[in-house]
């Protein structure tokens, strides 16, 4: 394989990979898809518009040949996207991919954790922001419980799939149940991270005085289960990793608005429909599917990739520092674009 080793203007590679598969979601979490916006008559993407397992499959080769090597399927909801082992598969075959993993908010794990563990699946990230099914029905406004997803989480355990569980944590919502979140998932293998609440999008609510911060939640925890830092597993990694000083395992706590990482940024995000983004906080892509489906062959899709990532500026948590009042842009929403 040609490795095109590539840069952007701050001088970071492009290392990873996030592909939205659908833009719909079983779910209406409060700061993603709230219920009031994105209802039963919201209009999705038509299959038409989304990206075939073979368009994702070539852009993904592409961009192999540029230096990615860890790929990240999203939504939405992932799982509610057709056969999407089949995808998994022929992603963990490319040459140069090395990790294929996946971000669920894992209602849908037990029906499904055996066909992604078939497909080679090895990672999974599940997100649950509480143990308390009252807060949880409140926070996703459906019918499934804590239950469907700590048993989806332990069926997947049991296929020896690595899970890392994703708690948002929003200040007057569930900050109360950090020290029962970390105690729950403490001594267990899987992986618990705590993330600031993000301003993704535009009708979450977002104000700084709802981000609990980095600091606050490590001094909540320590003060139950001393913390001591660990150091980050690779250039890039966006969670600050702690372990319990009397052992249990470790937690991880994703800091983009008080402790931003834009420095080390190397991911790039594939909305469904085939657009390619340089930042979470994105208000525009860069249309591929077009390109894609106009008889492009590999050298003018590698020419157009190459140039937007050089191009690429972006470093919106560094600047979100700089003013504190949310950024009045239309940002592109998290359904679409993925976490």
């Amino acid at each position: 394989m040609v490795n095109r080793s590539l840069h952007d203007q701050f001088n970071r590679p492009l290392q990873d990979l996030r592909i939205s598969v659908t833009d719909r979601c079983n779910f209406r979490c409060r700061y993603c898809m709230p219920e009031e916006i994105f209802g039963h008559d919201y209009m999705f993407l038509s299959k038409k518009e989304i990206l075939s397992f073979e368009e994702i499959e070539r852009l993904v080769s592409l961009m192999a040949s540029f230096g990615v090597k860890k790929v990240r399927i999203t939504g939405g909801e992932p799982l509610m996207r057709k056969d999407l082992s089949k995808l998994i598969f022929s992603l963990k075959k490319i040459d140069g991919i090395r990790d294929v993993a996946l971000t669920t908010n894992g209602s849908l794990l037990r029906k499904h954790a055996q066909a992604l563990k078939e497909a080679g699946l090895e990672r999974i990230n599940v997100s649950l922001d509480t143990l308390d099914n009252e807060v949880f029905h409140r926070l996703n406004s459906r019918s499934y419980s804590v239950e469907d997803v700590l048993e989806g989480i332990e069926l997947a355990a049991a296929l020896d799939i690595q899970v890392k569980v994703n708690m948002v944590v929003q200040k007057g919502v569930n900050e109360q149940d950090i020290v029962p979140m970390a105690r729950y998932f403490r001594n267990t293998p899987h992986i618990l991270r705590f993330i600031e609440f993000m301003d993704v999008g535009n009708h979450n609510g977002w104000n700084l005085e709802r981000v609990v911060s980095k600091k606050e939640i490590i001094r909540i925890i320590d003060e139950k289960f001393p913390l001591e830092p660990v150091k980050s597993n690779y250039y890039g990694e966006v969670a600050s990793r702690y372990r319990y000083k009397e052992g249990g395992g470790e937690i991880g706590v994703i800091s983009s608005v008080t402790d931003s990482f834009c420095s080390s940024c190397t991911r790039a995000r594939l909305s469904a429909d085939g657009h390619l983004y340089m930042c979470l906080f994105a208000v525009k892509g860069h249309d591929l599917r077009t390109l894609l489906r106009s008889g492009a062959d590999d050298e003018e899709m590698i020419k157009e990739i190459g140039e937007i990532w050089r191009n690429r500026h972006d470093r919106y948590s560094d600047e979100r520092l700089l003013q504190t009042d949310r950024d009045k842009r239309a940002k592109i929403e998290m359904s679409y674009i993925g976490g």
